[in-house]
């Protein structure tokens, strides 16, 4: 194949990444935005569909031009997403109609009181999904309770939703297409992991129209063509995948048992349970990890809605630093968090405690606190959140955790890294590549149109990867970790009416 290039739409929970890599992974170009987030009421987390457009095609324009090539020299496009963000739009015009609802927005609380004692145990079974705010289901069913107009639209078939996935799938092509990937379809808490299409029975008990819904295709094929008159010039659109699914597949976690954990908005903990799913006994989730030529590899995660983005509420809100660089700096100043702990609850707790109510919390502040243990009580919290359920994980797994692959944002924190291994007990691997989300895609991608000719022919020989081994005591791991499961059973609640 002469073109061997390919254009990877990195869509986050809070920034844009174009980028363009070749055969070997070397970025070519890239470009990062962040948008808007938006929080009319506590409890809401919204982001505006079309300022997302927007800001990648200009993403989209200054990678290629980093990269000095045009659309025409690309052999695919591909695209990794935040997950379970939902967006609705009309059919024929191509426009939002309503607000993008973020996965971490918890407006639908009160759905998931009112149906988890006969609905909790059966979806659990069939989506994989516990039974929480995440639901994409039950966000469609806030914005049509909410709008008689949406709902007498969405029941005559003029409306469509998505994921991001979808919504820039939609846009690329002209509007001529209307998919979402199995790894993004099984994160909306609507897919039947048995049957593999939409969990029709769930959509009915909530009133939601099966027909707002798209097309479930693999993660890695070609899922549609760009529009000449949109892109540049007509490209197929190879490979879409939930970011933790991408991510996984670029930390070469091609087997079961394999591993890795994402430091971005929230922290994730992914793992390759092979063919067959997984539903958890303890309150994870089962994820695909991708489909490839109809076969699907799943996977089981566990996750903290809230870690990096408790580092952005420390720059933007608390205004206590100005870069998130900083953190590994001031958490090194002091010798220990001086007793203060920082659950990053701030909209509610995930794995295993799915509790919505429950808020950030500050606790152990004396006279003595500084800035510094602020910001260390931080990046603690964000390893304490992986500890609550990575037990879970191997019992439910039956695999045994002895290493685990280290990505995102936050994996260039040494200090954070180096803190996970000591309180998990486990070595971490930090690769030379932390953009890992936007590798995994190009790697799907390239492999649907020929520019690698199986998984492994995607990896370079020599990865430059940074291991960190844990160095703490027994006793004082477990005396630390009994004081934060103090200070999370005082979050609990919090916001419950």
């Amino acid at each position: 194949m002469t073109q061997q290039r390919i254009l990877v739409i990195d869509e986050g929970t809070t920034g844009t990444r174009a980028v363009v890599f070749d055969r070997d992974s070397r970025v070519l170009g890239q470009s990062y935005t962040e948008f808007g987030q938006h929080h009319p009421k506590p409890d809401r987390v919204e982001h505006d569909p079309e300022e997302i457009w927007q800001a990648t095609r200009r993403m989209i324009a200054a990678a290629l031009t980093e990269a000095g090539i045009g659309p025409d020299r690309l052999a695919a496009v591909g695209i990794t997403n935040q997950r379970a963000t939902t967006v609705v739009w009309d059919r024929h015009t191509g426009d939002a109609v309503a607000p993008a609802i973020v996965w971490q927005d918890t407006r639908t609380s009160r759905y998931v009181d009112e149906l988890r004692e006969t609905w909790g145990d059966k979806v659990y079974g069939h989506t994989g999904w516990a039974l929480a705010p995440v639901y994409s289901s039950l966000s469609l069913r806030w914005i049509l309770e909410h709008d008689a107009d949406l709902r007498r639209r969405a029941e005559a078939g003029e409306l469509a939703f998505g994921t991001i996935d979808s919504w820039l799938i939609h846009r690329l092509t002209g509007g001529r297409t209307h998919v979402i990937s199995a790894s993004n379809a099984a994160v909306t808490g609507s897919y039947d992991l048995h049957t593999g299409t939409w969990y029709t029975e769930w959509l009915d008990a909530l009133g939601v129209p099966a027909a707002l819904f798209p097309e479930i295709c693999d993660d890695s094929g070609i899922l549609g063509y760009t529009d000449p008159e949109v892109f540049g010039a007509e490209i197929p659109i190879a490979s879409a995948l939930a970011d933790q699914s991408a991510a996984l597949f670029a930390q070469h976690c091609l087997r079961p048992g394999e591993i890795k954990s994402t430091h971005g908005t929230g922290t994730f903990l992914d793992m390759n349970v092979g063919t067959e799913p997984v539903i958890s006994k303890n309150g994870l989730n089962s994820i695909i990890g991708w489909r490839r030529d109809g076969v699907t590899t799943y996977g089981l995660e566990g996750y903290a809605a809230v870690t990096g983005a408790a580092v952005q509420w420390l720059r933007d809100k608390a205004r206590l630093i100005d870069h998130s660089a900083e953190t590994e700096a001031l958490a090194r100043a002091v010798p220990d968090n001086g007793g203060v702990y920082f659950v990053p609850a701030l909209t509610g707790l995930s794995a295993p405690y799915w509790d919505s109510y429950a808020r950030g919390t500050i606790i152990g502040i004396s006279p003595g606190t500084t800035r510094e243990h602020l910001v260390r009580a931080t990046l603690e919290g964000i390893v304490y959140s992986i500890r609550d359920f990575i037990e879970t994980m191997a019992t439910d797994s039956g695999q045994p955790i002895a290493t685990i692959r280290a990505d995102g944002g936050g994996a260039a924190n040494d200090f954070l890294l180096q803190f996970q291994a000591d309180i998990l007990s486990s070595d971490v691997v930090r690769p030379a590549n932390t953009e890992a989300t936007s590798l995994g895609a190009a790697y799907l991608a390239g492999l649907a149109v020929g520019v690698w000719s199986d998984p492994e022919d995607c990896f370079p020989p020599s990865r430059g990867d940074t291991t960190f081994h844990p160095s703490m005591a027994e006793d004082e791991r477990e005396r630390l970790y009994a004081r934060w499961k103090r200070a999370v059973d005082r979050s609990r609640g919090w916001a419950a009416q």
